[in-house]
């Protein structure tokens, strides 16, 4: 430090961390001393870690089991059984909301431990939550709860990891591309049910496993509370995207103007995030197959003098109708001599 100057202040830019790895799932477990949170990339480096009978590598290796399907890697954490201030899996959560993962399944399904993690996952509101329960009113409780993010599997075998199958065989595809329902799980049994059984799952809030057409496949695509699961993973994506395009082009670029021509640079990466979004099957296209999105950013002769002079830039918009997926057919036919 110079003699002549006895205060030095020095600022750093800290740029976000992209959240990348919205197919990446994480299991969360427990064990004394705890686990740090890792990834894995295959099912012999969990063996590393866990015992082959131990619920993080079973969960584990029903992701795997998945095949060309599953995610390129998972994530594996465990709260401290020893310590006290992580007595619930929740209490312990808040430490993992800053790492790259996207699907929760926790080795326990405790009705309570799962409200508590719900509670936690839907506060966050960018990530969701599977679990998975042989009780039926435990998924009327969690039902109750009104937590959108958390999906519950209704299985009568919890210990195969049903929820923890469906997130390899689905998770990994590109967002927007797939729907949850009709999906395969590799090592699962469906379950014989008759349909009065299956609506009262459903009216559970909870998704189960069926055969049909001599196949086995998930009963429905649904979180708890009946909202698509591909939909709140596409809103995740769009919002997500466009936060970290927008973070990217402030980052990169020396100055945005506040211009009509710096206006239409913020434009330009909210068209391409959406342009992107279509062409994974989150946005709809009309008749001539054009994306059914629109973009509305008003002009620098449109803003407040008081927001140009803070170089706050609220009035941008956009808006796109969701491609959806079909669920369910009904074909009239008829008979004619």
């Amino acid at each position: 430090m110079s003699a002549l100057k006895d205060v030095t202040v020095s600022i750093d830019l800290i740029q976000p961390i992209g959240r990348l790895g919205f197919g990446t799932p994480l299991i969360y477990g427990a064990k004394a001393k705890g686990h740090d949170f890792t990834y894995y990339y295959e099912l012999e480096a969990v063996k590393k870690d866990f015992q082959d009978n131990s619920p993080e590598y079973l969960a584990a290796k029903m992701i795997f089991a998945q095949g060309d399907k599953r995610p390129d890697k998972i994530a594996i954490a465990c709260r401290d059984t020893a310590n006290e201030e992580e007595q619930y899996f929740a209490d312990h959560l808040s430490k993992l909301m800053d790492k790259d993962w996207y699907f929760l399944i926790c080795t326990s399904n405790a009705k309570e431990e799962v409200l508590k993690i719900s509670d936690a996952i839907e506060l966050d509101g960018s990530r969701m939550f599977l679990t998975r329960t042989d009780n039926l009113e435990d998924a009327k409780a969690i039902k109750t709860a009104d937590k959108e993010r958390t999906i519950v599997f209704y299985h009568k075998d919890i210990n195969a990891y049903p929820e923890a199958g469906w997130i390899g065989a689905v998770a990994a595809a590109p967002v927007g591309s797939v729907t949850w329902k009709f999906k395969e799980i590799k090592g699962l049994s469906p379950l014989e049910i008759s349909a009065t059984e299956l609506q009262e799952i459903h009216d559970a809030g909870a998704v189960t496993y069926v055969q049909k057409a001599g196949r086995g496949g998930t009963s429905e695509g649904k979180t708890s509370t009946g909202v698509y699961i591909d939909i709140i993973h596409a809103k995740d994506y769009v919002r997500f995207n466009m936060e970290y395009q927008l973070q990217q082009l402030l980052n990169n670029t020396p100055k945005i103007p506040f211009t009509d021509a710096g206006i239409a640079l913020i434009e330009g990466q909210c068209t391409s995030v959406l342009k992107d979004a279509f062409n994974n099957g989150i946005i709809a296209a009309d008749e001539n197959g054009m994306p059914l999105y629109s973009v509305h950013f008003k002009k620098r002769a449109e803003i407040s003098a008081a927001d140009r002079a803070k170089r706050e830039y609220n009035e941008g918009s956009f808006e796109f109708e969701l491609a959806g997926a079909v669920h369910g057919v009904k074909i009239k036919g008829a008979i004619r001599f």
